[in-house]
């Protein structure tokens, strides 16, 4: 009596595992692996449109800024333990 629920929740299971393999075909792809397609009422160009972010190019340079002074300070550490062979992640402890 067991084994009746059991297979149908097992062909339940199979049945909602399998739905999401079948939902897409892959007929509309741009190319081999591209077949990002925007949503019904999304624009395909993005750039223009109320959904563009608009970037500030101000906020830009200070992430650029930002990376900049990391990889300077990483540049002192490196320099540093292939001098003394210790790791030091203070970099205001780092002799110059």
């Amino acid at each position: 009596m067991r084994k009746i629920p059991f297979a149908a929740a097992l062909a339940v299971g199979v049945l909602f595992s399998a739905g999401g393999a079948l939902a897409y075909d892959g007929t509309k792809c741009k190319a081999p692996g591209n077949c990002w397609e925007p949503k019904p009422g999304f624009p395909e160009k993005v750039e223009g449109s109320k959904y563009d972010p608009k970037h500030d190019p101000k906020e830009i340079a200070k992430q650029q800024a930002s990376i900049q002074g990391m990889e300077a300070r990483n540049k002192k550490r490196v320099e540093n333990f292939k001098k003394t062979g210790k790791w030091e992640y203070d970099v205001s402890k780092i002799a110059p």
